[in-house]
């Protein structure tokens, strides 16, 4: 039985991974939920999972889970801060971890899993984008493993030879083909992209996600952001990573090999196919997904990404192409620009042009070590948080 330790359980992806595992109790229990101010919905993923440990943001709302847990008779300990979160992703009862923190603040945990020799199921791109050859080097070092969850990585590797190296070349692989949604503004008209909301931007028209993730997926950085982590997964240099814009999200992704062969992973758009995937590999495991009906969806289509319409993408290319922390950089200051359009405090269309001004302005130094990595990102931050007044 494997013991799991699910980081940002009340996120989308954690409560899909919890509902993959309490389908199967045969052969899953939790270890440990963490989540950062969400105490209610964690306290009540507690009642029903009895992990060892909770993990919270605070010591306020730890005070707060431990009152609720209380009340319910439970005995699960309570513990706060990043480095708590550190802890249960290398805790030697825990088997799995779920890794799906979303941002920069899920890189820590992540590495501590690697490090720790874990199976790391990983939900946030993040950790790759920013560090992604400190990653790779401390999962091969320390001997973990790293199966990816995003819906189009997971595909992929569903697509690729059971033994794969991080080769194309050796495995006969001529390139990756990522698709993408386009997200809720394909067909909109680009000169009027400047007025879109808030709310316009987080209504995506296939995937219930976080509001950042969904923005990111209005602009296709998102897109931009799993260029990046295909690249660090599989070993596929920029070039050979090409984006299919494909609205109706019924292949995942694909592989194209040398012979002429094209391989796809098709299924619904239901997170838990991925999810039920990485945590039984090499087996397959029910899911609680429908099957697919091909001949209700009746056509499929395809189309390349524009770069006017989506120029987040274009910067992501970029910062994959310079290499050392300019990805990291693309990545912080995205988060900046995002959450400036949550708070309506820019436009739309002044994401990809705070993006751009910080990663034409920050040197892209070489990711030696993980405090290194930090401060690049808090610069990046900073640089950026001054920009949306530009």
């Amino acid at each position: 039985m494997q013991a799991i330790t699910v980081l940002g359980s009340t996120g989308s992806i954690g409560v899909s991974t919890l509902d993959v595992i309490a389908r199967h109790p045969d052969r899953y229990r939790v270890y440990a939920l963490t989540a950062h101010s969400r105490v209610d919905e964690l306290a009540e993923q507690c009642l029903r999972f009895h992990p060892k440990l909770a993990v919270v943001g605070t010591a306020q709302a730890a005070q707060a889970l431990q009152q609720k847990l209380k009340a319910g008779q439970l005995r699960t300990e309570v513990l706060y801060g990043a480095q708590a979160l550190c802890e249960v992703a290398g805790a030697a009862e825990c088997d799995t971890v779920m890794a799906a923190i979303v941002g920069a603040a899920g890189l820590a945990s992540t590495l501590a899993a690697a490090r720790a020799g874990k199976k790391i199921l990983l939900a946030n791109k993040e950790a790759l984008v920013m560090s992604g050859q400190l990653l790779i080097d401390a999962v091969a070092q320390h001997k973990a493993s790293l199966l990816p969850i995003d819906s189009e990585h997971n595909a992929i590797f569903q697509c690729l030879p059971h033994d794969y190296r991080r080769s194309l070349p050796d495995a006969g692989i001529s390139k990756i083909l990522l698709t993408a949604s386009g997200g809720p503004f394909l067909k909109r008209d680009v000169a009027t992209l400047d007025s879109v909301t808030p709310e316009e931007a987080v209504a995506h028209p296939k995937w219930v996600m976080g509001r950042k993730i969904s923005v990111d997926s209005a602009t296709m950085m998102n897109k931009g952001l799993e260029v990046i982590e295909a690249h660090w997964l599989f070993g596929a240099p920029a070039d050979k990573i090409e984006v299919m814009i494909h609205p109706q999200s019924v292949i995942h992704s694909m592989v194209s090999y040398i012979d002429g062969s094209v391989l796809a992973q098709l299924g619904n758009p239901d997170m838990r196919t991925p999810i039920a995937n990485a945590l039984a590999y090499p087996e397959r495991i029910e899911s609680g997904v429908a099957q697919l009906d091909l001949a209700q969806i009746g056509q499929l289509f395809f189309e390349r990404p524009d770069f006017g319409r989506f120029p987040c993408l274009k910067l992501a290319y970029d910062a994959l192409q310079a290499g050392g922390s300019s990805a990291a950089i693309l990545n912080a200051a995205n988060e900046v620009a995002v959450q400036a359009f949550l708070n309506q405090e820019i436009g739309f269309r002044m994401i990809d042009q705070v993006i751009a001004r910080v990663m034409d302005k920050l040197p892209h130094g070489p990711v030696t070590d993980i405090d290194a990595l930090i401060e690049q990102d808090q610069l990046a931050r900073s640089f950026a948080h001054s920009c949306l007044s530009l």
